[in-house]
């Protein structure tokens, strides 16, 4: 279509993204005006002493900032239904809580599906693993039949369980690097929430991975990672944003993007907020 046959409404489309794509160095096919946007959630570890003192106080910050959610680690004493009222009060969405996965085991799993049940949260992320589940790649296969097992059960529910990578998921384990003994054996609907920076301390390329498990990366954890500068926020960093962004977008099917921030540049609430608003900057939110 040629610029004359343009409606103004279209021009203003293609000319707004355009200046979008050049302020903010991502390519003008990752803001296309018409793209749905993945929505940005924030994982409360990010602000884990400030939970602690003050829950309520802290997720109402965290929506004013702009954030479209919250994943939880930990209930900071709160049943569910007190939660959801949070979340409900604040227009917060739950986008996941990261769980032991003693509580997806026996008689725990029921719990836990009727606690995320009222939290209105389909995401069941286990953040970590102890050594019987880890110390062999023997023990990583039989870790994904118990996720196969469990993945099975919550399905009727309408939710999914995952698994949050750390660094010792890209280090070579009997010939093969866990992430891969792993997800090359669960189901397809075992969510890969993959931890970008985590990963890249371990050796793991957001790229590759996104790529090599396509459909299967349905919360992605939006973390700087930098060798020269350890506390760079999002946007200091060395990952290559445009592509992560493009590949979550497109083959990994990626259904939120939550933001995580360990460091200890700014105090925690202001770094998550300027991780938010290099996201806005980006065209992500």
């Amino acid at each position: 279509m040629t610029l004359h046959h343009l409606s103004q409404r279209d021009f203003l489309k293609l000319t707004g993204t355009a200046t979008l794509a050049a302020t903010s160095g991502l390519p003008v096919g990752l803001l296309a005006a018409d793209a749905k946007k993945i929505p940005v959630g924030l994982q409360l570890y990010s602000v884990r002493e400030q939970c602690q003192k003050d829950i309520v106080g802290t997720v109402k910050a965290v929506a004013k900032m702009g954030y479209k959610g919250v994943e939880f680690a930990g209930y900071y004493g709160r049943d569910a239904k007190t939660l959801r009222q949070l979340l409900d009060d604040t227009g917060l969405k739950c986008c996941g809580t990261h769980i032991g996965l003693e509580t997806l085991l026996g008689d725990e799993l029921s719990k836990t599906i009727e606690f995320n049940r009222v939290l209105g949260n389909p995401y069941l992320i286990v953040p970590g693993l102890g050594e019987k589940y880890t110390k062999t790649r023997t023990a990583w296969q039989e870790t994904a039949e118990i996720f196969n097992e469990i993945a099975e059960k919550v399905k009727p529910h309408g939710m999914r369980v995952g698994y949050h990578n750390h660094t010792t998921e890209f280090h070579e384990l009997d010939g093969e690097m866990p992430w891969d003994t792993f997800f090359g054996r669960t189901r397809k609907d075992v969510i890969m929430q993959f931890d970008t920076g985590n990963a890249m301390h371990g050796g793991g390329d957001a790229t590759i991975y996104l790529k090599k498990y396509p459909g299967r990366a349905a919360t992605v954890h939006i973390k700087p990672f930098s060798k020269a500068k350890p506390n760079a926020l999002l946007g200091e960093d060395e990952l290559p944003w445009p592509e992560i962004f493009r590949l979550c977008e497109t083959v990994g099917a990626t259904e939120w993007y939550i933001i995580e921030y360990e460091s200890d540049a700014f105090p925690p609430l202001v770094s998550v907020e300027k991780c938010l608003e290099v996201m806005r900057k980006w065209g992500k939110c």
